[in-house]
């Protein structure tokens, strides 16, 4: 109700039926779920003898088969489409090397990785064509989904939308039992929606207030999927790796399941649920039980964001007749002590494209934060829906619209949902790499409102070094 009552008063109900360019009806039915769920391949190289881990990568143009019989032009990783999945342990020392084989600049982001911001892949670290990046880190964070994808200026959504993702996971010595066999009772979801032509090109129509909302959707690049289950638990690293699409995801038969972890990490203990929502960017890790030979749809339902239209059937799960046994689910998954609530108090109010009334400027600072800060950030939308996402730092959420969050939304978060007209408020832990000339960003993961100018820019600094940090910059430098 609170959304029709908004977009009545608003006058935008007819605006927002066409921001979509489809999707508000959905899938569901309409699919035979007769392709096996693809399984990114694994690049986990052994270290060197200094110890490193070297991942190659290669930003490349590419022809894939999307829809059966029909091809695509796509940009992949390493391959035609998305890229593959990213695997190190915490303290490991990685070093990538990231090669760009398109015919235009682009950078490559890793979403949710705690490192100095030179190693960021921002829009300040623009790969040119035939160009090679190499930015090289320690590994220092808990267990985490994390993901990477493009991030230049104004091109983000396009980057993004061709197939340039994947996603990269972080592992570390805390053992909990849970589901952990790659590709067998672990199984990364990369949920994006799509619109084609009717030869099964992309459609790149990106027109209206969120951009393009598609009709159909791709689980890891696959159209119409299935996952044979052989387990009696299976854990889903689910990513929303669309352009605006969020997504209220749950079973056809509304059997509850556990959220066993969100952005950051583990959370406190598995949070059983229904059904949960998840935006642009976010990811979670759910467990669900199955019973021999049984057959159940995982799909998205309608829900009460403008961004959250259609009913769609996103993956068939079917369970062999005979399945292996799985660990109970603990009791309890990781310690999180209480998020600590700083004295500093920042309000960013969301507009329509725009944070605080000022679009993004590549040369401004808009804000000097001292390493290892604890700061309350307070979002404010005014407008419809948005969500925030902040570069390097690791938050808590403190309320949503002045109610305690969920418990599958209590954990350590990069990534937050603030529909049209509410606020929300977050306790934000700062990282330790200072460095006054190199920004992180923060900005709107609804990747149109990104590119219109939604972000904002922060360096952090050695504390007591605030006030004499320079806010401007040279957008000249940072190209490879």
């Amino acid at each position: 109700m609170r959304r029709r009552s908004f977009l009545a008063l608003t006058g935008l109900v007819a605006g927002l039926a066409l921001a979509g360019c489809g999707g508000a009806d959905g899938n569901a039915g309409a699919l035979t779920f007769r392709n096996p769920l693809r399984i990114p391949p694994v690049l986990d190289p052994v270290p060197g003898a200094d110890g490193v881990k070297r991942y190659p990568l290669r930003l490349q143009e590419g022809r894939t088969e999307l829809l059966p019989g029909k091809t695509a032009s796509t940009w992949g990783i390493n391959g035609d489409h998305l890229g593959p999945t990213l695997r190190a342990k915490r303290g490991d020392r990685v070093a990538m090397s990231v090669t760009n084989g398109l015919g235009e600049a682009s950078t490559l982001h890793w979403h949710g990785m705690r490192l100095p911001a030179a190693m960021d892949g921002g829009p300040h670290q623009m790969i040119q064509p035939g160009g090679t990046w190499s930015p090289e880190w320690t590994v220092d964070q808990p267990a985490a989904t994390t993901w990477y994808h493009p991030h230049p200026h104004g091109q983000t959504s396009r980057h993004v939308y061709r197939g340039l993702a994947g996603m990269f996971l972080i592992d570390d010595d805390h053992d909990v039992a849970l589901p952990r066999d790659y590709g067998t009772d672990d199984i990364p979801l990369i949920i994006q929606d799509r619109k084609f032509t009717p030869d099964g090109r992309l459609d790149e129509s990106f027109g209206g207030t969120f951009g393009l909302l598609g009709d159909q959707l791709l689980v890891n690049g696959t159209y119409d999927p299935f996952f044979q289950v052989t387990t009696s638990r299976v854990r889903f690293r689910v990513l929303n790796g669309s352009n605006a699409h969020v997504y209220t995801l749950g079973f056809a038969d509304d059997r509850t399941f556990h959220v066993v972890a969100s952005d950051g990490g583990l959370l406190a203990k598995p949070a059983a649920v229904q059904r949960f929502r998840i935006s642009p960017g976010e990811r979670f890790e759910i467990v669900a039980a199955f019973t021999p030979g049984e057959q159940v749809l995982l799909k998205s339902f309608d829900g009460d964001s403008e961004v959250e239209n259609g009913d769609y059937d996103v993956l068939k799960l079917v369970a062999a007749h005979q399945l292996s046994p799985s660990p109970e689910l603990p009791d309890h998954l990781a310690h999180l002590a209480p998020p600590v609530e700083g004295t500093t108090v920042r309000t960013f109010r969301l507009n329509g494209t725009n944070i605080n009334g000022q679009d993004m400027d590549m040369s401004r600072i808009d804000l000097v934060v001292p390493a290892g800060a604890h700061e309350i950030w307070e979002l404010d939308n005014v407008t419809f829906s948005h969500n925030f996402h902040i570069h390097e730092v690791s938050f808590r959420v403190l309320d949503l619209d002045g109610g305690q969050p969920p418990e599958h939304l209590r954990g350590a978060k990069d990534t937050v949902f603030v529909p049209g007209k509410t606020k929300a408020r977050l306790a934000v832990e700062f990282g330790r790499h200072a460095d006054p000339r190199t920004p992180y960003m923060y900005h709107c993961h609804i990747l149109k409102h990104e590119d219109k100018g939604m972000m904002g820019q922060f360096v952090i600094v050695q504390p007591g070094t605030e006030d004499s940090t320079a806010r401007t910059l040279s957008t000249g430098h940072g190209h490879h």
